[in-house]
C-alpha cells in the first residue's frame, strides 16, 4: 500500500570525498558541534512531511553508530554502492518497499539548507509529475577552457551565455516509482547521471527548478567546511523534526 502522505528522504553517504583530501568521508567532518550528516539530516527532516531517511552507507562503515539523530523520524540504513546513482537507487527502492509514494533526495554534505527550501520544492516535487529540484541561476559569467593543443588547457576558449542557465542543487523531489524506474533503466554506472533529475532527464521529463539560497552550500573543496560551519553557527538557527 502506497504511503500517499509521507514523503521519504534519501541520503547517500557512501562516497569518500576524495577532492577534500581528507582522512575520514566529509560527512564526518564535524560543524558546529555535530557532523555534517547530522546537521544535513536534521534539515532534510526540518518539513513535516519527510517521515523517514533511507541513509546510504558504504559496506562496513562503523561510524554511523557514534552519531544521533533526532528519534522523530525512522532512521534507515541501506549498503551503498560504487556510484551516487547506486546508492541512491539503494535507498529509494527501499522506501518503495516500505510504502512512500515519493523521494526527497538530497546530499550528505549539504547540512545548511532551510526549512523554506525544502518546503518549497518538496510542494513543487508533489504537485509535478517530473518532480522538482532546487536549483540557482547562474550568476557569474561562465567560461569554457580550451580542450586541444591549441594552447594551454586552463586558458579560456570562449564566454558561455548563462541565459537560462541553472546549478542544480539538493534536495530533489520526485516520485518514488518514477525515479526508481529511471535509474534501472538507465543503469546505476551511466555516467551521464549526474544527479537525479539527469535520470528523468534522459528519459524524456521536464523537472520543475525551484530557486534556492546561496547559503545552501556543498562542501565539496577544501574551505566549504568554514563557510558551512559559519552559516551554522550564526546565521541559522538549526531546524528539528516536527
Amino acid at each position: 500500500m502506497q504511503n500517499v502522505a509521507g514523503v521519504a528522504a534519501v541520503i547517500p553517504a557512501a562516497g569518500v570525498g576524495s577532492r577534500m583530501g581528507l582522512s575520514e568521508p566529509k560527512q564526518y567532518l564535524q560543524l558546529a558541534g555535530k557532523t555534517v550528516l547530522e546537521h544535513s539530516v536534521a534539515a532534510v527532516t526540518s518539513d513535516a512531511r519527510v517521515q523517514a531517511v533511507y541513509i546510504a552507507i558504504a559496506a562496513g562503515d562503523q561510524r554511523m553508530a557514534s552519531l544521533t539523530f533526532n528519534s522523530h523520524c525512522d532512521i534507515h540504513f541501506v549498503q551503498g554502492g560504487n556510484s551516487r546513482a547506486a546508492s541512491v537507487l539503494a535507498g529509494v527502492k527501499q522506501a518503495q518497499i516500505d510504502g512512500f509514494a515519493a523521494v526527497v533526495v538530497h546530499d550528505a554534505a549539504r547540512p545548511c539548507l532551510q526549512l523554506d527550501e525544502l518546503s518549497a520544492v518538496i510542494t513543487a516535487g508533489l504537485a509535478h509529475a517530473d518532480g522538482a529540484i532546487l536549483a540557482l541561476p547562474l550568476a557569474d559569467t561562465v567560461k569554457r577552457a580550451r580542450g586541444d593543443d591549441s594552447g594551454p588547457p586552463n586558458s579560456i576558449a570562449t564566454s558561455v551565455a548563462r541565459d537560462n542557465l541553472w546549478r542544480a542543487l539538493t534536495p530533489q523531489v520526485f516520485s518514488t516509482d518514477r525515479l526508481c524506474q529511471a535509474l534501472e533503466q538507465l543503469g546505476v554506472d551511466n555516467a551521464s547521471i549526474t544527479d537525479e533529475a539527469s535520470a528523468i532527464e534522459l528519459l524524456g521529463g521536464h523537472p520543475l527548478l525551484v530557486q534556492g539560497r546561496q547559503t545552501n552550500i556543498k562542501i565539496t573543496q577544501p574551505g566549504d567546511e568554514q563557510l558551512a560551519a559559519l552559516y551554522l553557527t550564526t546565521l541559522f538557527k538549526e531546524p528539528t523534526c516536527v
